[in-house]
Order: C-alpha cells, then sequence, then structure tokens
C-alpha cells in the first residue's frame, strides 16, 4: 500500500479500486447529463457547493477525479437521473468505491420520510454548504446504522 502524509496509509487509493470502475460510473452520469437541459451541470455545481469545472472533472471519464459520496445523492436529485440510469450509476458506483455504497438506498422507491430543521446562517455560501454536506454525511452514517440492524414491527 501506498504511503500518504506522515507515512500513514493512502486510503483513497483503496476507495477507488480500479480506475476503469470510476471511469465506468462517469460515462453513466455524462450519458445522463448529454440529454439534460444546458444548465443542469451549472445547477449540479450549485447544489454541491463546488464550481463548474470540478463538475466537469467529476464528469469526465479521462480524468481520474473520482465522485465523492457526500455528493452521490445530490446528483441524482438534480441531474433527475431515470430509474435505469440511477441503477447503472449507483451499481458502477459500487464497484468502484465498495467501502462506501452500502449508503446509498438500493432502490429509488425506498420509503422516505421528511425531516425538517432550523440550522444557522454561517453568512457564507460556502460554509453553509459545507455545513449542509457534514449534515448530509452524517445523516447516510446513521442510516447505515439504524438499518443494518433489525427491522422492528
Amino acid at each position: 500500500m501506498m504511503q500518504g502524509e506522515r507515512g500513514a496509509p493512502d486510503r483513497r487509493l483503496n476507495d477507488a479500486m480500479v480506475p476503469e470502475a470510476v471511469a465506468e460510473y462517469k460515462r453513466v452520469l455524462k450519458a445522463a447529463l448529454d440529454v439534460r437541459p444546458s444548465g443542469c451541470r451549472q445547477k449540479l455545481a450549485s447544489a454541491i457547493g463546488r464550481n463548474p469545472s470540478f463538475v466537469s472533472q467529476i464528469t469526465n471519464p479521462a480524468y481520474p477525479v473520482p465522485i465523492p459520496a457526500p455528493h452521490v445523492d445530490k446528483i441524482i436529485e438534480v441531474c433527475h437521473l431515470t430509474d435505469e440510469e440511477r441503477e447503472a450509476f449507483l451499481t458502477a458506483y459500487a464497484r468502484a468505491h465498495p467501502r462506501k455504497a452500502r449508503h446509498f438506498a438500493a432502490s429509488p422507491t425506498q420509503a422516505a420520510r421528511r425531516l425538517t430543521l432550523d440550522v444557522p446562517d454561517f453568512g457564507s455560501d460556502a460554509a453553509n454548504a459545507r455545513f449542509d454536506d457534514a449534515l448530509e454525511a452524517f445523516v447516510r452514517q446513521l442510516i447505515g446504522l439504524v438499518g443494518d440492524g433489525s427491522q422492528a414491527s
């Protein structure tokens, strides 16, 4: 295993087992975006709190930059992926990032409920986006923990 800073194992290398697996889910996403209205990439950049060049990198199969797990649900939502596109994307994402894939719903029809929270405004779009991303990641972790247990009747 390669070493990262300070001699620690570089875990990023384990997340993308095979560069082709990353390119595979990027091809699925790129194909979906290619048939969406022209403003979809900009809308996606705004939704994930990143600039359009980042969206270009994470949707281009030629670039090895993986899509961060906290952005997957937002990408599916903003890009309005069809059930078939969603399934193909998540299947390919799971092959590339097997440890992260368990945090995403297996089915777009999975029962859900909405919970509304009042949270502070941190005074900047970037700070608010970081908070929102952290909260979404936390909720996905909780779902994974609760979902792994047996269902109460």
